[in-house]
């Protein structure tokens, strides 16, 4: 069985008029997807941002809940938030992954977009319960992936799709479902 890492990038991404940018950081969607993961057996959850101030920011949301007040407040969001880890960059979290895992990790682009040549979840479930190399499940931000980024990964996941034409997901609910998807009993 792989090992799953999940990583929330917030740069380079797009903005809804397809300007690259760096999206803000948010103190829900770290607890919240800690949580997803943690739920699912990911190995570590990466938080990577470019600005320093945002990446301290996280670290303070994150010492809140591991020392501070919070981590006697909700013991299980204690326990989540340790495989949290903070990068910088893409590059750092791979760098992370290849230190931890001893080899680099198939990179897997995620998207609510549509295209062609998309990797079905059931697909990429199947390589995660024979695969013996790692995997990496990057999630944007913002309106999505800028193409260098996108590039760089080896996969690309199908989106989640809805019942209508609306197709906005927050990070941390398309994070829940992918990996409920991928890693969730059946």
């Amino acid at each position: 069985m792989a090992e799953l890492y999940l990583a929330l990038l917030h740069h380079p991404m797009l903005d809804k008029t397809g300007q690259v940018v760096t999206t803000a950081l948010t103190n829900m969607d770290i607890h919240d997807i800690a949580r997803s993961a943690l739920t699912y057996g990911v190995r570590r959850f990466y938080v990577a941002h470019p600005v320093r101030a945002l990446r301290l920011l996280a670290e303070k949301i994150i010492e809140h809940w591991q020392t501070g007040y919070g981590a006697s407040y909700n013991q299980t969001r204690k326990e989540a938030l340790q495989i949290v880890a903070l990068e910088t960059d893409f590059d750092g979290v791979l760098v992370a992954i290849e230190r931890d895992a001893g080899c680099r990790p198939v990179v897997v682009a995620t998207s609510a977009k549509s295209s062609p040549g998309r990797l079905p979840f059931a697909e990429l479930r199947r390589r995660l319960e024979t695969d013996q190399r790692p995997y990496l499940l990057v999630l944007g931000t913002g309106w999505g992936l800028a193409p260098e980024l996108i590039a760089r990964c080896d996969l690309f996941l199908e989106p989640i799709l809805g019942t209508g034409t609306y197709n906005h997901l927050s990070v941390r609910s398309a994070a829940a479902i992918i990996l409920d998807r991928l890693c969730g009993q059946r």
